[in-house]
């Protein structure tokens, strides 16, 4: 109990946060990093340009470099603390601010993409921030509250710096930028969704961090302006966070069906003599996933079979759609044959594990099986009376301990002549040996006793 004791003691000291935090101080520092004015406006638009270079060249060194320069949390803290302390003008400013710094954002990445001379042929770090997961909800979250811990602590450290790079709000404008040069609204339209679920998620930490806190609370002249604060500032709220949750929803039921589709798919990959060649996961209008099958056209059963086993997985019969009249003349044949390999070498390899294990078994089975006619001779070799051995392997359980067992090997001998106790303690030793067996149990009855397994048939 005294380690326990002193085990809950060490716990609690170390995430005490009494005398570490400093409220004042951290809502100084965030009402004074909210603006965008001057250096800090031109500072972003450096960074900006510097990460649409990372990701029109997909380095992600060069991205996280350009997130180390940017000064993009500051009116996002400024919002949660705002919405925490009931502080209207400072909502206004930092929503002002917010407006601002996305606006420098977005021209700058518009204009670089714009006039770069690089081409983009396979813009994955672009296409990669225009789909928000749930994962990007979790890291927005948590790494809100990594950074209002940061700010509000009193020696500070370099976590500011890993938030930034953590909830990565620069990439998703500067995809913004490229989907605006290019005319591509669908880039534009999902960067924006990603950027500003990392933004509510990351003042929805802010605000559930400063009401734990305590932050002072802003005084008010008289009780009618401070009940209509409240009221404007409840609303804000509720503006803010509702969306917020609901995108989380959202996110949570689309990776659930990715996962639940993923391992449908891995589970059905042949029907008759079609193949699920490719499949397309689409959330645009609902949660969907487009089957498309090589081969013979399926007959309604086999569909009915298909949807049946979708179903399992929790994807309902209008989520799936079946596309069976691709013929092998448009498909892809190198993505086919490849396909088809890789269905050979799981195959292949579940099976090489199977015998992997049987092989095993026969092995361990192998070393344990008992030489009955070798055995037979080598008693009879010295043992001239002997005329019929019996040798079994089993398990004796005492009565009064039913849960206990004691493993034996049982022999029993069919002799012409008794046996003395001396012989046949002599050849109970030696079978104790041959048979790398502790525990012998040796039977010797006369040979014109009734054999065992006339026994046993009557």
């Amino acid at each position: 109990m005294g380690i326990l004791k002193n085990i809950g003691t060490l716990f609690r000291s170390s995430v005490n946060l009494e005398g570490h935090i400093d409220t004042e101080a951290a809502e100084r520092s965030i009402r004074n990093n909210i603006y965008f004015r001057g250096p800090n406006a031109w500072i972003l638009a450096i960074a900006i340009i510097i990460a649409s270079v990372g990701l029109n060249v997909n380095s992600i060194p060069v991205v996280i470099g350009a997130m180390l320069i940017s000064p993009l949390m500051g009116p996002i803290f400024g919002l949660g603390l705002g919405l925490g302390i009931s502080d209207v003008q400072l909502v206004k400013s930092s929503g002002k601010n917010l407006l601002v710094m996305v606006a420098i954002s977005i021209t700058a990445s518009f204009l670089y993409f714009a006039i770069t001379p690089l081409s983009l042929s396979n813009p994955t770090e672009l296409l990669a921030r225009t789909n928000p997961t749930i994962y990007d909800v979790l890291i927005a979250l948590f790494g809100g509250f990594a950074g209002i811990f940061e700010q509000c602590r009193k020696e500070k450290g370099t976590v500011f710096a890993g938030v930034a790079i953590a909830t990565a709000l620069m990439p998703p404008l500067c995809t913004a930028g490229f989907g605006l040069a290019g005319g591509n609204f669908g880039y534009f339209f999902g960067a924006m969704y990603l950027f500003f679920i990392n933004c509510l998620f990351i003042m929805l930490a802010t605000y559930i961090s400063v009401k734990y806190f305590e932050f002072r609370q802003t005084e008010f002249s008289d009780i009618s302006t401070g009940r209509k604060t409240k009221r404007v500032i409840t609303m804000l709220i509720i503006l803010f966070i509702v969306p917020s949750i609901w995108s989380a929803v959202i996110l949570i039921n689309q990776n659930r069906f990715e996962e639940n589709a993923i391992a449908f798919i891995e589970h059905s990959k042949n029907y008759g003599k079609s193949i699920i060649y490719d499949y397309k996961i689409d959330h645009n209008d609902g949660s969907t996933i487009e089957l498309s099958f090589v081969g013979e056209p399926l007959d309604d059963s086999t569909k009915n079979n298909i949807y049946n086993t979708a179903s399992r997985y929790g994807i309902n019969k209008e989520q799936l759609i079946i596309n069976d009249h691709t013929t092998t003349d448009s498909v892809n044949e190198i993505e086919l044959v490849k396909d088809i390999y890789d269905r050979m070498d799981q195959e292949i390899g579940s099976r090489e594990v199977e015998i992997a294990r049987l092989r095993a078994e026969l092995k361990k089975y192998e070393s344990t099986a008992i030489p009955y006619t070798q055995l037979s001779r080598e008693i009879a070799s010295n043992y001239p009376t002997v005329r019929e051995v019996h040798i079994a392997r089993g398990e004796g359980v005492a009565i009064d301990s039913i849960e206990s067992s004691k493993h034996s090997t049982i022999v029993v001998l069919y002799t012409s002549e008794s046996i003395d106790s001396d012989t046949q303690n002599k050849l109970e030793s030696w079978l104790k040996i041959r048979l790398e067996e502790e525990s012998i149990i040796l039977l010797t009855l006369p040979a014109n006793a009734q054999p065992l397994d006339s026994n046993l048939q009557n």
